[in-house]
Parts: C-alpha cells; structure tokens; sequence
C-alpha cells in the first residue's frame, strides 16, 4: 500500500518512514502542507498521515481543500494538540482518524489497517474462491488451512485482493508494494507472484497472468485462459 506521509518534525518523519518501510508500506513524504496537498493531488495513495502543525499551510487546510475536491483517500491527522475541540475540528474537516502525540508505533499501524480495511469489505475477511485474506490477524488461508506468508508476500496478496478482477500492471504493484520504479529487466515480481501461487494457487485458477500486461487476481469461473 502506498501513503503519503505529511510531517515537518524531522526525527518523527526518519522513524515513520523506517518502520512503516519495514512493514512493507510504500512512503512519500512531504514536509510542509504545500507540497502535501500537491503530492496527495498529483499522486494515487490508499492513506495520508497527515500533521496539524505544519509550515506554508496548516494540515486542517490541507485536509479540507482535498475534500472539498472531492478526493476521499482516508486521511489520518497527526498532532500535539490534545483538546476535546481540537479533535472535533480536525474530524469535522474531514479527516477519517485522529492520533495525538506522543503515540505508540504499534497502535498508529493498527489505525491504518482499520482505515484500509474501511475501503475494501464490511468485514475484516475477503476471499477469492478457496483463498482468505484475514486484514486484521494479517493471516492467509486456502481451503481453511492457515498458510505462512512473509510480509512482503501478504503485501503483494494484499493490494490484488483490494483490486479484484482487475488486470495489475507490473510497475504498478512496484509502485505500491515495493516503493521503487519498476526495472523490466528485475523478475523480483514475478518470483513474488510464484511464492504465492505454490502456497495458495498451484493450479493457477485463481491467480492468474495476462500475458504482456501483468497479473490478475479472479475467481475461477471468471478466469480466461492467459493463464502463467
């Protein structure tokens, strides 16, 4: 998944960008509300963590302009202020979430699991045929049998289950999953996307190549036969 991390406090900025890397999220980072406002405009992003405080425009405007914009990525606002009405102010502006500093690392990476489960089912489990993906427990299975998957491997299983049906380009799931431009000459993608079908999909019915394009992930009844 790929967010945009808007945030001037420099250490804060180094140790997010770090840990939410480690857990397999693609970051950009902007400094001040200016250059936030036009990267979350200009770019595709699941999230936006999101300052109060910052310099050349506030995040409260931020926020508000891109609603008013009519762009609804869930946004998740970051601040040092603390009062009842402080809150209210940022929700009412349209933020989706609200986290006050100092917080704990952990429970910032459960709010953005809750927010990017919002935009995908009502439930924290969605299946493609006999494969589950639990968002919550962050655990696949296959015919009710839990499967191991890495975190990068998760994370790949992940953004195609959030496109079902969908025909997946290779640069795109470099863009969101790996956070780097694509290199046609890498098979880094294609050796993921082998990973997951000898653990979840050897027949390839449900995971599927269309050939010169990328990847697909479908039910089987829907499949075609540009198969991998």
């Amino acid at each position: 998944m790929r967010l945009l991390l808007i945030e001037d406090e420099k250490r804060l900025v180094a140790f997010l960008r770090k840990g939410l890397r480690e857990e397999s999220y693609a970051v950009d980072v902007a400094t001040n509300g200016k250059e936030g406002l036009e990267l979350a405009r200009a770019g595709h992003y699941d999230l936006v963590i999101l300052d109060i405080s910052l310099p050349l425009l506030d995040g409260l405007e931020v926020c508000r302009t891109l609603r008013l914009e009519g762009n609804l990525t869930p946004i998740l606002m970051l601040t040092a202020r603390d009062r009842v009405e402080d809150r209210v102010k940022g929700l009412d502006t349209g933020a989706d979430d609200y986290l006050v500093k100092p917080f704990s690392f952990d429970e910032l990476l459960a709010r953005i699991r809750a927010l990017l489960r919002r935009g995908v089912a009502a439930t924290d489990e969605i299946s493609c045929g006999p494969i589950r993906l639990n968002l919550k427990t962050r655990r696949a299975s296959r015919d009710g049998r839990a499967v191991e998957l890495t975190t990068r491997e998760f994370s790949l299983l992940e953004f195609l289950f959030r496109h079902p049906d969908e025909v997946i380009s290779r640069s795109r799931i470099a863009d969101h999953v790996w956070d780097f431009p694509y290199d046609s000459e890498s098979n880094v993608i294609d050796v993921f996307v082998n990973r997951l079908r000898s653990k979840l999909d050897p027949d390839h019915h449900y995971l599927t190549t269309v050939r010169g394009e990328g990847y697909r992930l479908c039910d089987r009844s829907q499949a075609s036969g540009n198969h991998g």
